[in-house]
Protein backbone atom coordinates (compact mmCIF):
# COMPACT_ATOMS: atom_id res chain seq x y z
CA UNK A 1 0.00 0.00 0.00
CA UNK A 2 1.42 3.66 -0.66
CA UNK A 3 0.53 6.72 0.67
CA UNK A 4 1.91 10.16 0.27
CA UNK A 5 4.63 11.51 2.34
CA UNK A 6 3.59 13.80 5.30
CA UNK A 7 4.63 16.69 3.71
CA UNK A 8 2.90 16.27 0.61
CA UNK A 9 -0.06 19.29 0.22
CA UNK A 10 -3.58 18.23 -0.30
CA UNK A 11 -4.43 17.70 -4.14
CA UNK A 12 -5.96 20.64 -5.85
CA UNK A 13 -7.21 21.22 -9.15
CA UNK A 14 -4.68 22.97 -11.57
CA UNK A 15 -5.73 26.22 -13.38
CA UNK A 16 -7.18 25.63 -16.17
CA UNK A 17 -4.45 26.15 -19.41
CA UNK A 18 -4.95 29.34 -21.95
CA UNK A 19 -5.55 29.04 -25.76
CA UNK A 20 -3.31 30.90 -28.11
CA UNK A 21 -4.84 30.83 -31.80
CA UNK A 22 -2.47 29.86 -34.09
CA UNK A 23 -3.84 29.81 -37.42
CA UNK A 24 -7.24 29.05 -39.86
CA UNK A 25 -7.15 26.31 -42.80
CA UNK A 26 -9.28 26.61 -45.45
CA UNK A 27 -8.72 22.93 -47.06
CA UNK A 28 -9.90 22.15 -50.41
CA UNK A 29 -11.40 18.52 -51.01
CA UNK A 30 -11.83 16.43 -53.69
CA UNK A 31 -15.16 13.75 -54.05
CA UNK A 32 -14.98 10.70 -51.23
CA UNK A 33 -13.28 7.68 -51.99
CA UNK A 34 -15.67 5.45 -50.51
CA UNK A 35 -13.88 2.28 -49.30
CA UNK A 36 -17.11 0.74 -47.90
CA UNK A 37 -17.88 -0.84 -44.62
CA UNK A 38 -15.30 -3.04 -42.96
CA UNK A 39 -15.50 -5.17 -39.55
CA UNK A 40 -14.51 -1.42 -38.17
CA UNK A 41 -17.37 0.92 -39.58
CA UNK A 42 -17.86 2.92 -42.70
CA UNK A 43 -14.72 3.54 -43.56
CA UNK A 44 -14.00 6.73 -46.44
CA UNK A 45 -10.88 8.83 -47.85
CA UNK A 46 -11.13 12.63 -48.65
CA UNK A 47 -8.39 13.31 -50.95
CA UNK A 48 -7.16 16.95 -49.81
CA UNK A 49 -6.35 18.88 -53.17
CA UNK A 50 -4.45 22.33 -51.27
CA UNK A 51 -5.76 24.64 -49.66
CA UNK A 52 -4.26 28.50 -47.50
CA UNK A 53 -2.88 28.63 -43.36
CA UNK A 54 -3.33 31.77 -42.11
CA UNK A 55 -3.27 33.74 -38.81
CA UNK A 56 -1.59 35.30 -36.35
CA UNK A 57 1.70 33.12 -36.04
CA UNK A 58 1.58 30.64 -39.25
CA UNK A 59 0.78 31.51 -42.55
CA UNK A 60 0.86 29.26 -45.68
CA UNK A 61 -0.47 27.03 -47.74
CA UNK A 62 -1.65 23.17 -47.75
CA UNK A 63 -0.13 21.01 -50.01
CA UNK A 64 -2.00 18.42 -52.40
CA UNK A 65 -1.61 15.25 -51.78
CA UNK A 66 -2.96 14.25 -48.34
CA UNK A 67 -6.12 13.03 -47.52
CA UNK A 68 -8.59 12.76 -44.69
CA UNK A 69 -9.69 8.88 -43.60
CA UNK A 70 -12.92 8.60 -42.24
CA UNK A 71 -14.45 6.09 -40.04
CA UNK A 72 -18.57 6.37 -39.92
CA UNK A 73 -20.13 4.74 -36.54
CA UNK A 74 -23.03 4.83 -34.73
CA UNK A 75 -25.07 4.59 -37.45
CA UNK A 76 -23.87 7.44 -39.41
CA UNK A 77 -24.12 10.50 -36.83
CA UNK A 78 -20.73 10.06 -35.92
CA UNK A 79 -17.16 10.23 -37.76
CA UNK A 80 -13.53 9.89 -35.90
CA UNK A 81 -11.28 11.36 -38.71
CA UNK A 82 -7.38 10.98 -39.24
CA UNK A 83 -6.32 13.68 -41.66
CA UNK A 84 -2.38 13.88 -42.66
CA UNK A 85 -1.45 16.57 -44.94
CA UNK A 86 1.66 18.92 -45.22
CA UNK A 87 1.83 22.76 -44.72
CA UNK A 88 4.11 25.01 -46.35
CA UNK A 89 4.95 28.19 -44.37
CA UNK A 90 5.41 31.49 -46.04
CA UNK A 91 9.37 31.13 -45.24
CA UNK A 92 9.40 27.74 -46.99
CA UNK A 93 9.28 25.61 -44.21
CA UNK A 94 7.07 22.38 -44.51
CA UNK A 95 4.80 21.20 -41.65
CA UNK A 96 3.66 17.69 -41.27
CA UNK A 97 0.34 17.73 -39.99
CA UNK A 98 -1.25 14.51 -38.60
CA UNK A 99 -4.88 16.03 -37.25
CA UNK A 100 -7.50 13.06 -35.50
CA UNK A 101 -10.98 14.54 -34.83
CA UNK A 102 -14.08 13.94 -33.76
CA UNK A 103 -17.44 15.15 -35.23
CA UNK A 104 -21.04 14.64 -34.15
CA UNK A 105 -24.20 15.50 -35.91
CA UNK A 106 -27.72 14.53 -36.05
CA UNK A 107 -28.28 11.27 -38.24
CA UNK A 108 -30.15 14.15 -41.66
CA UNK A 109 -26.89 16.46 -41.24
CA UNK A 110 -24.62 13.43 -41.21
CA UNK A 111 -26.14 11.86 -44.44
CA UNK A 112 -26.29 15.58 -45.85
CA UNK A 113 -23.02 16.36 -44.86
CA UNK A 114 -21.77 12.84 -46.50
CA UNK A 115 -23.62 13.84 -49.45
CA UNK A 116 -22.01 17.02 -49.90
CA UNK A 117 -24.62 19.00 -49.15
CA UNK A 118 -24.40 22.26 -46.56
CA UNK A 119 -25.28 21.96 -42.61
CA UNK A 120 -25.55 24.86 -39.77
CA UNK A 121 -22.21 24.64 -38.35
CA UNK A 122 -24.01 25.09 -35.28
CA UNK A 123 -25.64 21.93 -34.96
CA UNK A 124 -22.72 19.69 -35.87
CA UNK A 125 -19.37 19.27 -32.64
CA UNK A 126 -16.77 19.16 -34.48
CA UNK A 127 -12.91 19.32 -32.67
CA UNK A 128 -9.37 18.15 -33.11
CA UNK A 129 -5.85 17.68 -32.02
CA UNK A 130 -3.31 18.72 -34.53
CA UNK A 131 -0.21 17.27 -33.85
CA UNK A 132 2.45 19.31 -35.78
CA UNK A 133 5.79 18.23 -37.05
CA UNK A 134 8.12 21.17 -38.32
CA UNK A 135 11.41 21.04 -40.49
CA UNK A 136 12.83 24.03 -39.34
CA UNK A 137 15.04 25.32 -36.04
CA UNK A 138 12.77 28.10 -35.88
CA UNK A 139 9.55 26.33 -36.27
CA UNK A 140 11.05 23.72 -33.47
CA UNK A 141 8.51 24.72 -30.80
CA UNK A 142 5.44 23.73 -33.41
CA UNK A 143 6.46 19.97 -32.66
CA UNK A 144 6.98 21.05 -28.90
CA UNK A 145 3.42 22.34 -28.31
CA UNK A 146 0.23 20.54 -27.84
CA UNK A 147 -3.00 21.84 -29.76
CA UNK A 148 -6.69 21.91 -29.97
CA UNK A 149 -8.59 22.80 -32.93
CA UNK A 150 -12.76 23.76 -34.06
CA UNK A 151 -13.97 22.70 -36.84
CA UNK A 152 -16.72 22.87 -40.39
CA UNK A 153 -17.60 20.89 -43.35
CA UNK A 154 -18.09 22.58 -46.33
CA UNK A 155 -19.58 21.16 -49.43
CA UNK A 156 -16.34 21.86 -51.26
CA UNK A 157 -13.88 22.00 -48.08
CA UNK A 158 -13.23 22.21 -44.72
CA UNK A 159 -12.57 25.40 -42.35
CA UNK A 160 -10.21 24.37 -39.29
CA UNK A 161 -9.17 26.58 -36.70
CA UNK A 162 -6.13 25.87 -34.60
CA UNK A 163 -5.10 27.16 -30.97
CA UNK A 164 -1.59 26.21 -29.15
CA UNK A 165 -2.46 24.95 -25.59
CA UNK A 166 -0.20 27.53 -23.60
Amino acid sequence: MSSLPLNTPPLTTLPAPRLEHLCDLAVTIAPPVEVGTTPAGLRRMIPITGGTVSGPKVNGRVLAGGADFQLILQGGTQAHLDARYVIELDDGCRVFVQNTALRVASLENSQRIMQGQPVNPDEVYFRCQPKLEATAPQWAWLSESQFVGTGRRAPDGVFLSFYRVL
